[in-house]
């Protein structure tokens, strides 16, 4: 008996790795930082590992996709309930979120089937996806400007 033919069609399927020592991209200056895992154009999807000091607010928001995340260690504060290391949370495609506090130095792995978007009471304030993800990265590599401002402050 013939054995199955297992060899991809496409000759350039390869494992993505990112290193520990990939340089976090601070997107908040001295509280906010990200390290972008991957971005998936085909479908939209992307992670990203979170790191936020103390006191760190990303503005209100809304998941135009579902989105998993797991607190690697620290605490934020969600809507009504804190997740803390350990915990994991599933968020459906339309969730709508005000500010998000770290309760503590936090840092947490974000996996996410498409964007979010930013806003305060004046409107939209800033779109985070892949495509975005896909430019800061890239101008990490480089030295170029990094700069995604999802800080309630900003």
């Amino acid at each position: 008996m013939a054995l199955q033919n297992l060899a991809p069609i496409n000759d350039q399927l390869a494992d993505i790795i990112v290193r520990s020592d990939e340089p976090w991209i601070e997107t908040d200056p001295g509280m906010a930082w990200m390290k972008v895992l991957w971005t998936g154009p085909e479908t939209g999807r992307w992670a990203a590992l979170f790191r936020w000091s103390k006191g760190y607010i990303a503005a209100p928001h809304k998941h135009l996709s579902d989105a998993h995340t797991f607190i690697i260690k620290g605490s934020l504060q969600v809507r009504d309930g804190v997740l803390n290391a350990g915990d994991y949370d599933y968020e459906p495609n339309g969730v709508l979120h005000g500010a998000t506090e770290a309760l503590e130095d936090t840092e947490y792995l974000f996996i996410c089937d498409g964007p979010v978007l930013f806003y305060n009471e004046e409107g939209l304030t800033n779109y985070m996806g892949w495509e975005e993800l896909t430019r800061m990265r890239d101008a990490a590599q480089t030295g170029g400007d990094t700069a995604l401002d999802i800080s309630a402050g900003g």
